[in-house]
Parts: C-alpha cells; structure tokens; sequence
C-alpha cells in the first residue's frame, strides 16, 4: 500500500468522474462553443456571485492573467513572502507581466490591512514603483493551510478602494477555507475584482482552474490567455471533471481537515518533532529537532511506503487529500506514533 502525503494535487480521477468526462457534451471552446465548459465558467461565477468566469488548464496561468489584467510593466504587487505567485509560478510575473513584489512578512502567509496600508508607495514619488495590485491566498499554501478571516479581508478592500488598488485572490485552496472556516462564497465574491478558483487540489479534478471577475474584465482576459497559450479545443471533457468534483467532493474536505489535525496530534507526541504549524485545513508542516534530519526522516518513511515533502528551511509537509483513504490513516498514525530515529 503506497500512501502519497506529498500533495493534494496528486489524486486520480475516480471511476464515477472518469464516466462523467467520458459522457461530456463538448465543443471549440477557443470559439466558445463548448457546452461543458460555459457550464462550469457560469456554475463557479454564480456560486461567488461574480458575473462571469474563464477556464484555465493551471492556477499558475490564471494567477498571471489576473496580474496582467490589473498592472503594467513597472509597476508593484502586495503580497506575503510567501506567496505562491511569487515563490512557485517560476518568476512569470516579472516575465509576463514586468512587474516587482513588495513582501510582507505575514502571519502562516496571511497579511492584514495595517501591513498592506503601510507598504503602498506614494503615487507621487516616482523614484519608486507605482502600487497597483494586492494579492491574497487562501488557503497558504506555505502557511500550511491557514485560512483568512472575511473580516481582515474586507479591512483590506477598503485600503484598496481607498488607494484604488486592485484586489485578487489566489484561490489554490478556497474549497478547503469555505468548508473549514463555514464562510459563504458570495462573500468573497463581493471583496476581490479577480478571484481565481483550483479544481485539481482538493476536489480531486485531474486539471483545471476558473478565473472569476466581472464579464468586461473576463473579455479582457480572453485575449491574455491566448497569448499565454491556454486556448483550448474539445476541453469539455476535462471541464466536466470540474462540474462532477464540484457536485461530489466539496463537503467530504472535512474529512481531508480531521486527519490532517490528527496527524498534527500525533506528530507533537514524538520525540523528534520541534515545531508544528496550526492546522486549520489539509496541510500539515513541521520542524524536526536539531539532532535529526529532514533526509533522515522522508527516508525512514518512505520505507515504510509513506511518501512526504521537504520544503526547505528545515520544514516538512503532508498533506491530505480525496485518494488518502481512513486505512491508510490509521496506518500513517500508528507509523509515526512508533517511528524510531
């Protein structure tokens, strides 16, 4: 029995999707004519109250047509050091778009509206980038799955609106953030000019992500995704996989939350283990005592056929997920209760 904790991203469609893709409706979608996929663009947009959405085959491209939307070359994105944008879509927004990062130093990768006031340049003082666009994830990824508060949130629309800034949200793992915290989704809607929505993490779809905004700014990002390359034909069939994920595989993330923080207990149990991070959702990083290894540790592991991440700086990472079954759990937690080192 292998058990695969190193991402949420690694699950495989199940029979039931695979039949549901298989049976899919679909069209050119680079002509917009894809039944399938106009279905999802419009379901995702009507669940967060937003006018329209656009299909993506990956975040990253969907996070970089909303920063393309929002700047121009020379201008500066807020956002936390550890921001996927900026530490995992491989530069694409000084390549694509030409523009810097002002980082802050956040709490588990959430930053709050006094750190964003604070880091907005004068629009007056052209020595220094202009402030155009702040960006926010949730969940954070290299937070370990923290979740924002809607109400830090909304602090931070007002700094934007008053500073007329553009506001986006790196949806990767909003699914796991809405299910944990019990927030509504039109809420978040209503805060950002773009959100962009993942179906390949916790809802176990093999591809795919949703950019949401208003139908004039979507229009605008039509021609953007052409020239990144994510036009697509009869994608119908992958976009079903997002449709049937969104009917069968977003309440079951509670599940995915409960082992996650039940790995987090046994983890604190052991002697090797120095640190670890709340867990709010699917993610679990900790520290290892000073005396043992990160090598060490994935190694002994992976011996006993469990696979988990190193993400440097001494941290390691599982992460639960739609195929780590409550076998596998039980197996995981009685390893790790007796783990020796």
């Amino acid at each position: 029995m292998e058990i695969n904790l190193v991402s949420d991203t690694i699950t495989k469609p199940t029979y039931e999707m695979l039949q549901y893709m298989f049976n899919a409706e679909v069209g050119d979608d680079v002509y917009k004519q894809d039944p399938t996929v106009i279905e999802l663009e419009d379901t995702i947009a009507d669940v967060f109250g937003m006018e329209a959405g656009l299909f993506f085959p990956s975040g990253t491209m969907a996070n970089q047509t909303a920063i393309k939307l929002h700047t121009q070359p020379g201008e500066q994105i807020i956002a936390d050091k550890y921001a996927h944008i900026y530490l995992y879509e491989a530069g694409g927004a000084s390549f694509n778009s030409g523009v810097s990062f002002s980082l802050l130093d956040g709490d588990q990768g959430r930053i709050t509206a006094e750190q964003v006031a604070g880091a907005i340049n004068d629009p007056e003082f052209y020595h220094s980038p202009l402030t155009s666009l702040v960006c926010v994830e949730n969940t954070t990824n290299k937070g370990g799955g923290a979740c924002y508060e809607l109400d830090e949130l909304q602090k931070i629309k007002t700094v934007c609106d008053a500073h007329n800034l553009k506001f986006h949200l790196d949806g990767a793992r909003i699914w796991n953030a809405l299910i944990a915290k019990k927030q509504d989704p039109k809420s978040f809607g209503r805060l950002f000019d773009t959100i962009s929505v993942c179906l390949s993490k916790g809802l176990g779809a093999p591809i795919g992500s949703v950019l949401l905004a208003d139908k004039a700014t979507i229009t605008r990002a039509l021609r953007i995704r052409k020239m990144l390359g994510g036009g697509m034909r009869q994608v119908g069939y992958l976009a079903a996989a997002g449709l049937y994920a969104l009917d069968h595989n977003v309440i079951r993330l509670s599940e995915d939350h409960r082992r996650a923080k039940e790995l987090a207990g046994i983890l604190r149990k052991t002697s090797w283990v120095a640190t670890i991070a709340p867990v709010e959702t699917n993610i679990v990083i900790f520290t290892l005592k000073s005396n043992y290894k990160e090598a060490e540790v994935i190694e002994k592991l992976k011996q006993k056929n469990i696979s988990i991440s190193a993400m440097g700086q001494g941290k390691l990472r599982m992460v639960t997920h739609l195929d780590y079954r409550e076998v596998m759990h039980t197996y995981v937690l009685e390893t790790l209760s007796k783990l020796a080192l």
